[in-house]
């Protein structure tokens, strides 16, 4: 075998050529760990958001989204009185009937954005167990709770939002009662408006849906319920699991993750291309040299072995330099969208999969230009150059 040394040599010899095999490499791998990073944040708040405790009845044909369902005000209490398996909790059964709405916040200053707010009463912390209140209190009428990220939906620091402040809905003034902190989950980049407030604002009478903690979250619990909406068709209810209601969105969110993962192999593709031409002409002008070895005694699989450990140690520094440059550039870097927002960081499955980029580029990048040039016979490799 090749002392290791030797791969460490050849790599100087063209420092040139050495800075744009690294360069290539880490630039595949960079894209491979930010559409990493990016589909494990927005996953993770999703499956975080979602608990298979609860139940979600909203209008029959408007499974995919809350805010455009409708269900009747007396829906709330006949389903708390209806259900079967329904948690009790302090104050009464574990059943919150909501209005989720996606309106026009604003600071008095003029910063504004879209944001998603939720029309609650206090039967909302019985139904989201996940939910807590860290600052402040309960909101009266005329104020309003905010998530401890929602000032990143205005894209203000968070003592605009703290408590005493004011928001603005729709031009209307609300005081910033407490925060609410939801263990990762959409709440967290919310506001929580007091149920009667949100409806006399927006001129409804109906509910956008009702969630219900269920006690035990068996099949046959959830089976009831899905009965009592098919008892009950004056309601027009369709019901599902909260986990199912996120993993649609989920789903429904696919196109956006696709895009990213076709980027980064799109540019993959491209860079392992260019790789090649480059690669090729790299070893194509050492040929003397590997024909010399072979000619003293040096297998071609031993030749072959020494081309890969100098790629792999080309691909290693790419690696290094691309987890630096994720570090700076994306790692904590907070993302907003239509249901929440969620934080990029370097797992450690992002940074695995990054591990296995540059594996796969330092094998599959070397394998085709190293074999074509070790199969030519050694008279034809001597004489070459």
């Amino acid at each position: 075998m090749l002392p290791l040394s030797y791969a460490f040599r050849n790599l100087l010899r063209d420092p040139v050529g050495l800075l744009q095999k690294v360069l290539g490499s880490a630039l595949v791998v960079l894209l491979v760990l930010a559409a990493a990073s990016f589909n494990g944040g927005m996953n993770e708040l999703l499956r975080s958001s979602g608990s298979p405790g609860n139940l979600i009845f909203l209008g029959a044909g408007s499974e995919e989204s809350l805010e455009r369902s409708e269900v009747p005000a007396e829906a709330e209490e006949l389903i708390a009185a209806g259900v079967p398996g329904i948690a009790a909790g302090e104050g009464g059964p574990a059943v919150s009937g909501e209005i989720h709405y996606n309106g026009l916040l604003a600071l008095p200053d003029g910063t504004a954005a879209q944001g998603l707010t939720r029309g609650v009463t206090p039967a909302a912390l019985r139904v989201h167990r996940q939910v807590r209140l860290v600052e402040g209190e309960w909101p009266a009428g005329g104020e309003v709770l905010v998530g401890r990220l929602a000032h990143h939906v205005l894209g203000v620091p968070a003592e605009e939002l703290a408590v005493g402040r004011t928001v603005l809905l729709e031009d209307e003034p609300f005081r910033v009662a407490g925060r609410l902190a939801g263990e990762g989950t959409v709440v967290e980049s919310e506001l929580w408006f007091p149920r009667d407030d949100l409806a006399r604002l927006l001129q409804r009478d109906t509910l956008s849906g009702v969630v219900a903690r269920l006690e035990d979250p068996s099949a046959m619990n959830r089976a009831r319920a899905d009965l009592f909406t098919k008892q009950r068709l004056d309601l027009a209810l369709a019901v599902l699991s909260e986990a199912d209601y996120y993993a649609e969105l989920a789903r429904f969110y696919g196109p956006i993750r696709g895009m990213t993962w076709l980027t980064a192999v799109l540019v993959g593709l491209g860079a392992v291309f260019g790789g090649l031409n480059l690669l090729y002409a790299s070893i194509a002008s050492r040929m003397q040299e590997l024909a010399t070895l072979q000619t003293l005694g040096f297998r071609r699989g031993v030749l072959l072995f020494s081309l890969l450990q100098e790629s792999v140690l080309t691909q290693a520094i790419g690696l290094l330099l691309a987890l630096g440059a994720a570090a700076l550039l994306f790692h904590g870097l907070w993302i907003e969208f239509s249901t929440g927002t969620f934080r990029m960081a370097l797992s450690p499955g992002a940074v695995g999969l990054g591990v296995a980029t540059a594996l796969l580029l330092g094998t599959v990048g070397t394998l085709p230009p190293a074999l074509r040039c070790l199969r030519l016979p050694l008279p034809v490799a001597l004489r070459s150059g």
